[in-house]
């Protein structure tokens, strides 16, 4: 994929508190999806969520910008409760940008009305800054030509590329990626992972759920792993990958690494 895990920590990319969950729970009427989940991201830190299916890592990414909203517990963006009543949570959305399983794109729009939709209509540039941005962006990930496209007329990993560039159009501070790879052909799978690579190494705030061991190995400086509900294990890479402490972790890892 790329030559040598990213030292982050040596670039100075860790900052200050961004995001703050305490205690967060989510019911889905009799079922407990969460159960007492607690975790703080920090600016520029790549957290990689893994954990079996079931176990929550999608809930848990969805709750932080409310897609889903929370049971029990409390959510804080930049110091801001965001599960308050009075919380914009739009607002919030803007800047905590989700890339989904799915691509999500608009099917009756161009490309460059994907991209340029949200940003413009949220009133965060103009139609020209839009249009300016979406070409730029485009270019780094090497689809300036299809700007003018339809998403029918994509494969799957040029679709996702277009759904990272939309996220990033709107210059959000966090970006949540929700297993966005498990959908593509596994000869498009190295395509959107170089790009979610080069925005690691740019300094991208990132929280990504993937089954994706090889990314969270080169990339992540924080690697959570959930089951049934709970963080059953945390630490870096080398910690929770490498040498994991948890018996559940250990047989998780036996499984996926066959």
């Amino acid at each position: 994929m790329t030559e040598g895990k990213i030292d982050l920590q040596k670039r100075g990319a860790i900052g200050e508190e961004l995001i703050r969950v305490e205690h967060l729970k989510k019911h889905f009427g009799d079922l407990e999806v969460l159960k007492d989940v607690s975790q703080v991201i920090r600016r520029g830190q790549k957290v990689v969520l893994l954990g079996p299916s079931g176990s929550g890592k999608t809930t848990f990414l969805r709750c932080l910008n409310l897609l889903e909203q929370p049971t029990g517990g409390k959510i804080w963006f930049e110091g801001k409760e965001i599960t308050a009543p009075d919380c914009d949570i739009n607002r919030i959305r803007a800047r905590m940008c989700m890339v989904f399983q799915q691509f999500n794109l608009f099917p009756h729009l161009s490309i460059r009305k994907n991209i340029t939709l949200a940003p413009v209509k949220l009133k965060l540039k103009t139609k020209e800054e839009a249009d300016a941005d979406a070409e730029r962006l485009l270019a780094r990930v090497g689809l300036r030509e299809k700007i003018d496209a339809y998403p029918r007329q994509l494969s799957g990993g040029q679709q996702q590329r277009i759904a990272i560039v939309r996220a990033l159009a709107m210059n959000p501070d966090v970006m949540l990626f929700d297993e966005p790879t498990s959908a593509l052909d596994p000869e498009m799978v190295g395509e959107v992972l170089s790009v979610m690579v080069e925005l690691a190494r740019e300094g991208m705030t990132m929280v990504v759920v993937t089954h994706e061991i090889g990314f969270a190995r080169e990339v992540a400086d924080h690697v959570v792993f959930m089951d049934d509900g709970y963080i059953v294990e945390e630490g870096t890479p080398e910690e929770v990958l490498l040498d994991p402490k948890k018996a559940r972790t250990q047989d998780f890892l036996r499984k996926v690494l066959k």
